[in-house]
């Protein structure tokens, strides 16, 4: 498997790994042209929306971004578009999952922990402005504190159920 295609996977099984233990479900499209990876649902819920849903792009990243506050991350200008504005059904979100630059690094496990190393971070692009059709990439700004933990992602959910956006 090359590089890009271990940045996916293990992504994707950070982001499980936190829904999980936040008690939620995760499902994938079949098809990912809508920059659409994962889709994370919550059952019941205590707001006014039942079963709230929450749909992400995942992108995962050795650069050490991490290191500044806020993190620059350059986006596709199609995931940016994709990402962006307040017209979608279920509310849509970025997270970089950021890694050590060497593969062995990413996890350390024995009989005892298994840990997955760094961090996801994550942002809405729900009020970003258009840009220039001619522009390929656009770069945004992930604050450090938007960490994507149990915690958050519990705040979000709730949040959406409540029929606010993120």
């Amino acid at each position: 498997m090359d590089l890009s295609r271990q940045k996916e996977q293990f992504s994707i099984a950070w982001v499980r790994a936190v829904v999980s233990v936040a008690g939620y479900a995760v499902y994938q499209p079949e098809v990912d042209d809508d920059s659409v990876d994962l889709g994370i649902a919550m059952r019941g819920g205590r707001g006014t929306i039942r079963s709230p849903r929450l749909e992400v792009q995942l992108k995962c990243t050795a650069e050490p971004i991490w290191q500044s506050d806020p993190m620059r991350f350059t986006l596709k200008r199609k995931n940016y578009d994709d990402l962006r504005g307040d017209d979608v059904l279920v509310p849509r979100m970025l997270i970089v999952v950021c890694v050590p630059e060497h593969v062995n690094q990413w996890l350390d496990q024995n009989e005892e922990r298994m840990i997955l190393q760094r961090c996801g971070y994550f942002l809405s692009l729900r009020d970003f402005p258009a840009r220039p059709a001619s522009q390929a990439s656009v770069t945004v700004q992930i604050p450090r504190r938007q960490q994507f933990t149990v915690d958050e992602l519990k705040r979000i959910m709730d949040m959406i159920g409540k029929g606010q956006r993120p």
